[in-house]
């Protein structure tokens, strides 16, 4: 079992900055890849970032590539993902989840531990 826990969203005006973190803990994290997905109001949860289990993998959504990094410390069970250059369109409720395997991934079934998320909303 993985417990995880976002925190660090809020609300931000265009073109701010905010790191958002996943703290985790239980089994393994070392041992998983992990993402960042989110979800905006009316909207199906989408593919934001992937890191693998060492953090030497990284992909990213195109609509965030640039933009957004992700990142892990291994030695504190907590990811991060930085967010620059916000958009409105940016606005949502940002998971983290913790894959099955160790690489990196963006399909949502190929992780089977998620938090609760964190709202991000960036204002115009």
């Amino acid at each position: 079992q993985v417990e995880l826990v976002e925190s660090g969203g809020g609300l931000v005006q265009a073109g701010g900055s905010l790191r958002v973190s996943c703290a985790a803990s239980g089994r393994a994290f070392t041992d998983r890849g992990m993402a960042w997905f989110r979800q905006a109001p009316g909207k199906e949860r989408e593919f934001v970032a992937t890191i693998s289990w060492s953090g030497a993998g990284t992909y990213y959504a195109d609509s965030v590539k640039g933009r957004f990094t992700i990142s892990r410390d291994n030695a504190k069970n907590t990811m991060f993902m930085g967010m620059n250059s916000l958009k409105p369109e940016d606005t949502a409720v940002y998971y983290c989840a913790a894959g099955t395997t160790p690489y990196t991934s963006q399909r949502p079934y190929d992780y089977a531990y998620w938090g609760q998320g964190t709202q991000v909303t960036v204002s115009s």
